[in-house]
């Protein structure tokens, strides 16, 4: 995990360098279909990205992105009415059954199917009209780092060529020097407020909420903590009554307009004794994060989540845990 969280920025390198054919080809398919709605398949580290994507189509084109649970297709054989619309399939791998039969049943439901993967030569390709390569490299640490960024950097880069957004696309052609920055983040005040603790809270807003759930993820799945994300809009309503004194909470914002909102409750909580970071200036309770921003805030969310993975995997170690072989886990998880 440590090698391949710092073969971050030359993974993105290689995916700007080799994938703008199919890119390209796919967002031109995109203009012709003009969908008024597009869906999303995917689990876990995947269907992070997927939900960083709603959030920039719906910020970016108007565009709504639903998920659907690949489950409608393989446990319930369900066929969805899916004209007119766009259905984006996240997978690093391509191999889970549930992923490639909701891809299948979307492209017979009419949706134009994109893939995002890792393996071009795998089923979930097969099944799909377009595929795109992440050029991400070999991934070995079963925890995704690299599949992840590259999973989100095709993603967005997408939306931007079919937006034909020329101050985005330039943000992304820059990400591979702004990754170079942001893996070498360095937050050892957050390492310490865990010592002794085996809960934290991950907060985020719009885009950046993505980026929360993953990084919750990860403290699950590599540090063995117990993470919870939640919007900062809805983590007032309920959740925060079991914060005490010294209760580690990390808010992750982006240069947006949801950054303010987000640090206002960063404060609040920081107020009623919590431990609390935020990777904003706009605090003045919490403890800022430093952070490495990019020109545009739809890839903020891209550079935060390198940061944040640099730390988790810090974290695992200081605590005596091989963050690449997780308990109970593998690399590719098949589901039906």
């Amino acid at each position: 995990m440590y090698r391949e969280v710092r073969e971050i920025p030359l993974a993105a390198e290689r995916l700007l360098t080799h994938g703008g054919p199919n890119i390209r080809q796919a967002a031109e398919a995109m203009r012709a279909r003009a969908p008024q709605f597009m869906v999303s398949v995917a689990r876990g580290s995947s269907d992070h990205v997927a939900t960083y994507l709603k959030y920039a189509s719906e910020l970016l084109l108007g565009t709504p992105i639903a998920s659907i649970g690949p489950s409608i297709a393989s446990i319930y054989e369900r066929q969805l009415n899916l004209r007119g619309s766009v259905c984006l399939s996240v997978s690093q791998s391509g191999k889970s059954p549930d992923i490639v039969e909701m891809a299948r049943m979307a492209r017979e439901g009419g949706a134009l199917s994109i893939a995002m993967t890792n393996h071009p030569d795998s089923p979930l390709a097969e099944v799909s009209n377009h595929t795109l390569d992440l050029h991400a490299g070999p991934e070995i640490s079963v925890a995704a780092t690299k599949t992840f960024v590259n999973s989100a950097i095709a993603g967005i880069w997408l939306l931007a060529e079919y937006a034909e957004d020329q101050p985005l696309l330039a943000a992304i052609a820059e990400l591979p020097t702004r990754l170079e920055q942001a893996v070498k983040t360095d937050w050892p005040n957050v390492r310490a407020a865990l010592e002794g603790r085996n809960s934290i809270y991950c907060l985020g807003r719009g885009p950046a909420s993505a980026i929360s759930d993953e990084t919750a993820l990860k403290f699950k799945e590599t540090c063995q903590i117990h993470a919870e994300s939640y919007s900062s809009a809805e983590v007032l309503h309920g959740p925060v009554s079991i914060v005490d004194r010294g209760f580690p909470v990390i808010c992750l914002a982006a240069n947006d307009m949801a950054e303010t909102a987000l640090a206002n409750v960063a404060d609040e909580i920081a107020s009623k004794g919590a431990t609390v970071f935020a990777t904003s200036d706009s605090v003045t309770k919490a403890d800022r994060l430093s952070v490495t921003r990019t020109s545009h805030p739809l890839t903020d969310p891209i550079t935060l989540i390198a940061s944040v993975y640099a730390m988790v995997e810090q974290v695992a170690t200081s605590r005596g845990i091989n963050p690449d072989a997780p308990r109970h886990l593998r690399k590719v998880t098949e589901t039906v």
